[in-house]
């Protein structure tokens, strides 16, 4: 995924009263952008899992050609050595500030959610590429710190992108809570008709989701639809395209864990959010 400056799209998923809350995981601090504030273009690894890696053309075009697709995937594996930057606040949109970062949640085994979600995120940039389409992630490694949440939140509108798309995994402490939701904010800088095409994006990618990967509705948030708004979540409040994030699993939950420790489940992950995103641009 590139550098901020063609159109993106975030998807981001909302967590409840979580320990990831899609931004900030309880007890976790943030992380402050690199000095550039930008991101560079990845090569995603191979896929481990026998998931379709493209999809159909049109007339031999390839499906996502001439589109911008911003993946943001959370967190940042230098952040927990940078805590003073990463708890820095900043504008959230509304009048809203908060902590730049944070390190994010683990398994219990110790995967970090920094670690899973770069690794979804690579994934799904091989298949959107396959398909045609530019790709820029909001970060360029899963050693760096930050970039904050005011930077991802303006990716999507800097990169004059077409969505959106944040992914994280979930932290809620609750041996029972489980499942996976998606999360879109109570008001956007980019308006009403922003906000209306990020909450018909967050429904094509929950429907996609849970197909590909089977992975329940979250029981913790919600109301065990699948959906969340939130008024808080700088990433998607700040956003000028259609945005979303999701909570991809709950890391902390024992059957969830297993599941997004998994390469293949990865893949299926990946898989999912590249068909959300494809019915989402053909419509």
């Amino acid at each position: 995924m590139r550098a901020i400056g063609v159109p993106a799209l975030v998807l981001t998923l909302v967590v409840g009263a979580s320990a990831c809350s899609g931004e900030e995981s309880s007890g976790r601090l943030s992380a402050t952008p690199t000095a550039s504030g930008s991101t560079s273009s990845t090569v995603a690894p191979t896929p481990t899992s026998s998931t379709t890696t493209s999809a159909p053309s049109t007339a031999g075009r390839p499906a996502l050609r001439g589109r911008v697709i911003v993946i943001d995937p959370g967190h940042n594996g230098g952040n927990a050595r940078a805590l003073r930057q990463v708890n820095r606040t900043v504008d959230a949109g509304f009048g809203v500030r908060k902590p730049c970062n944070s390190t994010g949640t683990a398994t219990n085994a110790g995967y970090a959610e920094h670690a899973q979600v770069w690794d979804v995120a690579n994934r799904l940039a091989s298949l959107l590429r396959a398909q045609g389409a530019r790709v820029v992630l909001t970060r360029p490694t899963d050693d760096g710190v930050g970039p904050c949440i005011d930077v991802r939140g303006r990716s999507g509108g800097r990169a004059k992108a077409d969505l959106m798309l944040s992914i994280h995994a979930d932290g809620n402490s609750a041996a029972s809570a489980r499942g996976f939701h998606v999360l879109q904010a109570s008001r956007m800088t980019g308006g009403a008709s922003v906000q209306a095409a990020s909450a018909q994006l967050a429904t094509t990618v929950r429907a996609a989701f849970a197909k590909s990967t089977g992975m329940p509705y979250a029981t913790y948030t919600g109301g065990g639809v699948g959906l969340t708004r939130r008024p808080d979540l700088g990433t998607l409040n700040l956003s000028t395209v259609p945005a979303v994030m999701i909570e991809t699993g709950n890391m902390r939950n024992r059957t969830d864990a297993a599941l997004l420790s998994d390469p293949a489940f990865r893949q299926r992950e990946a898989a999912g959010l590249a068909g959300a995103i494809r019915t989402y641009l053909a419509r």
